[in-house]
C-alpha cells in the first residue's frame, strides 16, 4: 500500500537540510553537526531586524488672518479657509469663530513660509490680499504665561494681544505720552503688544493710536482678545 507521503531515506545527516527545514516550519536555518556522531543541529538564523518606518513630526499651527470678516470689510467664509488649508496639504484642519483664525498641522518648520504661502493662495483665490501670521503653541503658551497683566483678574474684552511679525523694541513705543491714555495701558513682549483696555477695543483710544502707520510702518500687525489667545492656545497643544 503506498502513502500520499514521500519519506525521505538515508543518514539524518544527509536528510535534514536547510531547504527541509525551511519547507517543513518556515524559518531559514544552518545544518551543523553535532561533535562525537555527527548528527544533525538546527541552528536557526537570525532574522534582520523589521525595518522601522520613518516618523516625521507634526507640529499644530495656528494661522492669523489680518482684517477678515470686520465690518464691512474683506469676507472669507471660514469653510472655504479650511479647504483652501486642505489644498495646500495641511491635515486636521479647523477654524475658531468667524474673524480669521485656523488650525492646522505640518510637517513643514517655517511660520514664515507657511504665512508667505498663505498669503499667497488667498490672493490668487478670492482676489484680495490677506496678511497672515503663523505662529505654534510654544509660542503661543509663552504668549500666555508672560503677560503682564492680571489676566485672570480680567474679562476677556480687556485684554487683548498684537501679534507681530518680528520683535520691536520699546524705543518704538516710546512716543506717546502713556498717561494721557491711564487707565489703558500696553507693553511690548515677544512679537507682540499686550493691551490692558478696561472699556474693551470698540472706542479705545490707545489702540487706536497704537494701531496707526507711524508706529506699525513695515510691520504686520492684528489683534485678538484674550479669550481667542486662549483657545488658540489650547487648540494648538498636543493631544
Amino acid at each position: 500500500m503506498s502513502s500520499s507521503t514521500d519519506t525521505a531515506a538515508g543518514a539524518p545527516r544527509d536528510v535534514v537540510t536547510a531547504a527541509l527545514v525551511k519547507d517543513l516550519y518556515g524559518i531559514d536555518a544552518d545544518i551543523l553537526a553535532a561533535p562525537g556522531d555527527g548528527s544533525p543541529v538546527v541552528v536557526p538564523t537570525a532574522r534582520a531586524p523589521p525595518r522601522r518606518r520613518k516618523v516625521t513630526a507634526m507640529t499644530t499651527y495656528a494661522a492669523l488672518l489680518r482684517g477678515i470678516n470686520v465690518g464691512g470689510g474683506r469676507k472669507l467664509p471660514m469653510a472655504e479657509l479650511r479647504s483652501l488649508l486642505e489644498e495646500l496639504g495641511h491635515g486636521d484642519v479647523r477654524t475658531y469663530l468667524q474673524s480669521g483664525q485656523a488650525v492646522f498641522t505640518t510637517e513643514r518648520g517655517d511660520e514664515d513660509a507657511l504665512a508667505a504661502e498663505l498669503t499667497e493662495a488667498l490672493e490668487k483665490r478670492f482676489g484680495f490680499t490677506c496678511e497672515v501670521l503663523v505662529r505654534d503653541h510654544a509660542y503661543l503658551a509663552g504668549i500666555v504665561a508672560a503677560c503682564p497683566f492680571p489676566a485672570a483678574e480680567l474679562e476677556g474684552r480687556q485684554l487683548h494681544v498684537t501679534f507681530l511679525d518680528r520683535s520691536v523694541d520699546e524705543a518704538r513705543f516710546a512716543a506717546p505720552d502713556r498717561e494721557a491714555y491711564l487707565p489703558e495701558e500696553f507693553r511690548v513682549g515677544d512679537r507682540a503688544l499686550y493691551l490692558y483696555l478696561p472699556d474693551g477695543m470698540g472706542r479705545s483710544k490707545l489702540a487706536e493710536h497704537l494701531a496707526g502707520p507711524r508706529l506699525t510702518k513695515g510691520l504686520v500687525a492684528t489683534t485678538r482678545n484674550w479669550n481667542t489667545v486662549l483657545r488658540l492656545t489650547e487648540l494648538t497643544a498636543a493631544p
